[in-house]
């Protein structure tokens, strides 16, 4: 029996001889996602879908599967709101959910080799480029500009450029939105860090204190290290401030004139060092702790700082940390990466021209947030019934609820989700806590120069196998900075050459042009 590697290895080789013969199977440019035509209507009462607020189409007998991640957050509210979906509809939604390392094996698998046993995916967006040029998805372009309830102007234009859209088609539905911030004790610390060089000493000033009352001593910062577990995001925010300065378009994973990595430098080195420095304040067993163990001790009062995506800020209400949370921009630099000699540079107005009192900030819009997909070849009946599910997933009166509830793992990326507080102080944030978490999100996507995540053929292969591998060998003492930076640096130029380097660069430079 072919193993499930080498059957992953030859999807690959697919989606590669796709790419090779399909040269316009590229991310969009800025300006050429389709126009989001569909008139800004009223929210449906909660609990309405987009099939029960037309008063059409009913889904009775339809059964549809659905993957995703088994978080447990993200499957939560699919979940917990399939039966209100199937009372409305008559549609069944089974939500299968699995381990963050299986989901894009299982997916690729399942379409690749025909099976088709799940109608749609709830996943990372960075992967449509190898799910979009084989034809595996749905285009739901003229679905989501006539889907009055789903309310696509109200979805903010980067998360329905970066998320939805890639070669000018919409293909997902967004359902959460992604940023990393720092999140600092807001009764301890007046003035957040502005450097990774104050997040260290803000780190080390608290750790080692007692910092909930209860005779223990604490941390000073909380990172998830974990392999495997989502964490190798967190080097590409510390690295971000030292590798991209002129603005989001500039890049910060590969030279946008041939394709070369951009992490074996100086900067990188730094970066490395600074997010290993971090463990000397944390937990000794910092290296297996996933993003879920750093939120548990962040919310009952055991660290001073950490980094996460928006899921600390809405996690707190009912803990120990509730009103003693402040959430902030990702900390930057003073300096920066000159890329012609590999040296770092102080910043000025030409090294960083986006610099807010010498520091250049560089907020990283990771992952982008989970996104649902319909397969193209799913019966259409079942087709129909799961993109109206992801439709009521996404929609105001849904949507609006999940993005507050910690649980979820969903973080706001509608308008209304920001313009109206009154669903997050209905979930126990006060209205000081809303706007300081909202805030942090809204700077961090307003900035000009946020680094925008990966999204290329075999992104997959480039973050969670190369890149996590070399991270976590780094962390771990097996490899030094020097040859982390070239086990990233091999690796990505291996993944590139054999996709072709030619069309790995024009994908890379279109996924830069992102609307914003």
């Amino acid at each position: 029996m072919e193993s499930r590697f080498r059957l992953v290895a030859m999807a690959i080789s697919a989606i590669l001889i796709v790419y090779a013969c399909s040269p316009t199977a590229s991310p969009s440019p800025a300006g050429s996602a389709p126009a989001a035509s569909a008139p800004v209507v009223s929210a449906p009462p909660a609990g309405g879908s987009p099939a029960a607020s037309a008063g059409a189409v009913r889904f009775d007998g339809v059964t549809v599967n659905l993957l995703t991640f088994d978080g447990p957050q993200i499957a939560e509210p699919l979940q917990r709101r399939a039966p209100d979906f199937k009372e409305l509809t008559g549609a069944t939604i089974n939500v299968n959910a699995v381990g963050f390392q299986d989901i894009y094996d299982q997916a690729l698998l399942d379409m690749s080799t025909g099976q088709n046993s799940f109608d749609a995916f709830v996943f990372d967006p960075q992967w449509m480029g190898d799910f979009v040029g084989p034809g595996y998805l749905e285009d739901l372009s003229s679905r989501v500009t006539s889907d009055a309830t789903l309310d696509w102007d109200d979805i903010g234009p980067f998360f329905r450029d970066f998320n939805a859209t890639y070669g000018g088609k919409v293909y997902t539905i967004p359902l959460d939105g992604d940023f990393h911030m720092v999140y600092y004790r807001s009764d301890l610390i007046d003035k957040p860090p502005t450097t990774w060089d104050e997040y260290l000493s803000v780190a080390e000033q608290f750790n080692g204190k007692d910092l909930n009352g209860d005779g223990e001593p604490d941390y000073g910062s909380c990172i998830a290290k974990k392999k495997g577990q989502q964490s190798y995001w967190w080097i590409i925010s510390v690295a971000g401030g030292l590798l991209q300065s002129q603005g989001t378009g500039q890049g910060a994973f590969f030279d946008t004139t041939n394709m070369n990595p951009l992490w074996n430098n100086d900067a990188v080195k730094l970066a490395l060092e600074t997010y290993k420095k971090t463990m000397d304040y944390g937990p000794k067993d910092e290296i297996n702790l996933g993003v879920g163990d750093t939120r548990g001790l962040f919310t009952t009062g055991r660290c001073a700082l950490s980094m996460d995506w928006g899921d600390i800020g809405t996690l707190t209400p009912g803990t120990y940390a509730q009103d003693k949370t402040g959430a902030t921009i990702t900390p930057g630099w003073k300096e920066v990466l000159d890329r012609s000699s590999g040296k770092l540079v102080p910043c000025d107005a030409t090294t960083c021209p986006n610099a807010v009192d010498g520091v250049n900030y560089a907020p990283f819009a990771s992952f982008g947030g989970w996104s649902g997909a319909v397969n193209a070849a799913s019966p259409k009946e079942n087709q129909d019934a799961v993109y109206d599910f992801l439709s009521y997933m996404s929609a105001p009166a849904q949507s609006g609820i999940d993005v507050t509830l910690g649980k979820t793992g969903y973080n706001p990326y509608r308008t209304s989700h920001f313009s109206n507080l009154q669903p997050w102080t209905d979930a126990g944030l006060s209205q000081a806590a809303a706007e300081n978490y909202l805030g942090a999100i809204k700077s961090s996507l307003e900035n000009s120069n946020m680094v925008l995540d990966m999204r290329i053929p075999l992104t997959k292969r480039y973050q969670q196998d190369v890149l996590d591998t070399a991270v976590s060998q780094y962390l771990a003492g097996e490899l030094d900075a020097a040859g982390a930076e070239q086990a990233i640096a091999d690796g990505w130029n291996a993944i590139s050459d054999e996709a072709g380097k030619d069309a790995q660069l024009a994908a890379y430079v279109a996924s830069l042009g992102v609307q914003r």
